[in-house]
């Protein structure tokens, strides 16, 4: 449910506790997700606008990088024995597949700010429909660990508090600027971070280039 939409919208935001959660990552120590990773200097500078602006409801946004998630793998297993486990089998399984997909230059859409009930993020739009197609194949390898459905975005920030929904709406529309509206994909990459640090940066484990 998005903040932005008042008849549907949650009544408030979802503050994010930070600390350890021992009940999700089980003693698992690395996550593991394919994203796109944003390198365009100017969206970036709009990012760090949006999130300034927003500090005073923001968990502040650590060190991992601005990125696209495209699908969401689990946690890194020699052998899967959870439901969120991701295998070395279904990993060269994934790589085989995408190996074989095309590399063409990939154009995205960026919308305005919105907002989750628990996180503000950048709407991401795909008119050629490429996203969904890697999504289908890397769902042939591994059931994606996933609990909502899928929403292309660039997460800005986590709340620190709980905030009116009504409020939240007003300063989302003041922080309507004119922002890249295009963002050309140059790579598709396999990254992991650490399960018991919030915030920790993606590490990147393969990356496929895309174009020339």
């Amino acid at each position: 449910m998005l903040i932005s939409n008042p008849l549907t919208s949650p009544a408030h935001s979802l503050a994010c506790e930070l600390r350890d959660y021992p009940e999700w990552h089980r003693g698992r120590s690395r996550y593991a997700v394919w994203v796109l990773p944003v390198q365009c200097p100017t969206l970036l500078a709009h990012v760090g606008r949006v999130q300034q602006q927003l500090s005073d409801v923001l968990h502040p946004a650590g060190r991992r990088q601005a990125h696209i998630t495209l699908f969401v793998c689990g946690f890194i297993s020699g052998n899967a024995r959870h439901d969120d486990d991701f295998s070395k089998q279904h990993l060269q399984q994934q790589l085989k597949a995408m190996g074989r997909q095309s590399r063409q230059p990939l154009d995205l859409l960026i919308g305005q700010p919105d907002s989750f009930a628990s996180a503000v993020f950048l709407p991401v739009y795909d008119p050629s429909g490429q996203l969904q197609h890697w999504r289908t194949r890397l769902s042939e390898q591994s059931t994606e660990v996933r609990q909502s459905p899928y929403h292309a975005h660039i997460t800005l920030g986590l709340y620190r508090r709980s905030v009116d929904a009504a409020l939240l709406r007003a300063r989302l529309a003041e922080l309507a600027e004119e922002a890249p509206r295009q963002l050309r994909v140059k790579s598709l990459q396999l990254c992991h971070y650490r399960a018991r640090q919030l915030f920790s940066p993606l590490r990147v484990r393969h990356s496929l280039q895309l174009g020339g």
